[in-house]
């Protein structure tokens, strides 16, 4: 709880930091699309023409654009960074007590440090509006079926109503919650297989049947959420396998991503893209304990002696973070923004690095005093090492990289870091310092032209009224850029660079005079 608390703390003084993205704006116009169909009394009909977000769910744009219409003083992208942040702390508070079930307290307290020190977790939480809710509703449903195979085969009115509840916020929000149906099945099947052989093939059946009869009676609450947070999911019965056959083709003009220090076509990624990325993503102490508990998780399984409802929990933990990465890997869809998209894998390899700690601790027990104490400050050292990262990179945590590839700094050439463009707020901060002190020596009488490479949207809200954005730079005032790739780069006085050990993020340049013909690199 202190720790909870602690984050807590932290997002309510950090979460104004982080800057907008690519999408911001788009899911802020279906957040007021989405509150407009509510409060015509259902029939304002544009949200389910509007771009193709009407695909995804929006519960969380709702909720962000009620709370502004409730607050009309407050800015409506602070909104929704604190909600971002309050979502993710709900994640946090779901795994930890979806730990404590699996692997008793320290398992709980091992698997919310783990979440805590994640940083496509905590780094996604404050401004992705998809992928990060999509985990927190994912997190819901596996601690909601952990506490259902505890009380195999009569899960508890209780835990039926939070089965319902997540699993509709999870598949509203995007349709592969219907992945969660998956991990029910791989534990199911687990338990009825186990049974037969101890009770019979008939009074396992009969279990069986009780078990998903009773979770069955919360298929109507998940229904009536997935309709809140997704309409057009519920405006005709198929909506839901329309957007997976429409997610399952790439529906974009390619383009270009770096990946192992080659510009790849996004649909041309290798199949090794997930498990290269979590590689040297993930902190080293999460990897090894996240990989150690899958091990483990799959021997006590298979040899443990616990009930086989409770072993089935643990085989439904790991298939929730092995078959999305697996299924990615069989299938090669079109990838790109880093794993991003797989957000919603890390509660489940975290409850799985916990249950691994929790072992750990427990046969440290036996030790001596003087090598218990040398276990723990490990496992300390462990946790802190990516906490001081996360520090220096604020608020970029997103783009953490690990030793492996030698932190930022060894994978600026290999692979993308601030994709989402989030450095611009504090790029256009000291370029807005630059322009108030040089004030007379800049055009007079009309917008400051800024040519800009990455999010346009995002920029021209962080730059203000005296500044119109342009990707023309042939008679920009200034060019301000990404530190990606696909970015050009220009002979010019360098007015503002934004930089975390060394790499850069962002850059501002004077190009008064300098024209030069496009923001994009050569072959971008």
């Amino acid at each position: 709880m202190v720790l909870i608390a602690g984050v807590a703390v932290i997002a309510s003084l950090t979460y104004s930091d982080y800057g907008l993205g690519w999408d911001d704006f788009t899911h802020s116009q279906y957040g007021d699309l989405l509150y407009a169909y509510f409060a015509s009394g259902m029939t304002y009909r544009k949200v389910f023409s509007f771009v193709n977000l009407y695909y995804y769910g929006g519960g969380f744009d709702l909720a962000a654009a009620a709370i502004a219409k409730a607050l009309p003083f407050v800015d409506v992208f602070d909104i929704r960074r604190l909600l971002g942040a309050l979502v993710g702390i709900i994640g946090f508070f779901l795994v930890w007590r979806a730990g404590r079930r699996l692997a008793g307290p320290w398992g709980g307290l091992a698997a919310l440090a783990l979440l805590m020190i994640c940083p496509l977790y905590y780094g996604h939480m404050f401004m992705n509006a998809k992928d990060a809710p999509f985990a927190v509703a994912v997190a819901g449903v596996i601690y909601a079926l952990i506490r259902a195979f505890d009380e195999f085969p009569q899960p508890s009115p209780r835990t039926v109503t939070l089965f319902g509840l997540f699993l509709g916020l999870a598949v509203g929000t995007r349709v592969l919650g219907l992945l969660c149906g998956v991990y029910l099945v791989a534990g199911l099947l687990f338990v009825l297989a186990v049974e037969s052989v101890k009770l019979g093939v008939g009074p396992a059946l009969a279990r069986s049947a009780r078990f998903v009869g009773l979770l069955t009676l919360g298929l109507p609450l998940a229904y009536l959420m997935l309709g809140i947070v997704w309409p057009w999911g519920v405006a005709e019965p198929l909506n839901p396998l329309v957007a997976l056959k429409y997610y399952s083709h790439f529906w974009e003009v390619p383009w270009r991503e770096m990946f192992e220090g080659r510009p790849i076509l996004v649909p041309d990624m290798p199949r090794t893209y997930v498990p290269t990325l979590f590689s040297v993503q993930m902190p080293e102490v999460f990897l090894g304990l996240s990989i150690a508990g899958m091990a483990g998780a799959l021997v006590a399984a298979v040899v443990g002696k616990d009930t086989p409802a409770r072993r089935a929990a643990l085989v439904l933990v790991l298939t929730a973070a092995v078959f999305p990465v697996l299924l990615t890997v069989a299938t090669r869809p079109v990838m790109y923004n880093g794993v991003r998209h797989f957000v919603f894998v890390t509660p489940a390899l975290a409850l799985l690095g916990g249950f691994a700690a929790a072992w750990i601790w427990q046969q440290t027990q036996r030790l001596p005093r003087l090598a218990q104490g040398a276990v723990a400050a490990a496992f300390l050292v462990g946790f802190a090492l990516p906490a001081l990262a996360f520090r220096n990179l604020h608020p970029y945590e997103y783009t953490y990289y690990n030793r492996f590839v030698g932190g930022i700094q060894g994978a600026d050439r290999l692979f993308m870091l601030d994709y989402w463009g989030l450095a611009f707020k504090q790029a256009t901060e000291e370029l807005d310092e630059y322009v108030e002190q040089h004030r007379r020596t800049l055009p007079q009488g009309r917008k400051l032209r800024v040519a800009v490479c990455g999010p346009h949207f995002a920029a021209a809200a962080e730059l203000g009224p005296r500044y119109e954005t342009t990707y023309d730079g042939r008679d920009a005032d200034f060019y301000m850029r990404l530190g990606e790739f696909y970015c050009a780069d220009v002979r010019a006085p360098l007015l503002v660079k934004i930089e975390r050990e060394g790499v850069t993020y962002a850059t501002v340049y004077d190009v008064r005079g300098r024209p030069f013909p496009s923001v994009f690199a050569a072959g971008q």
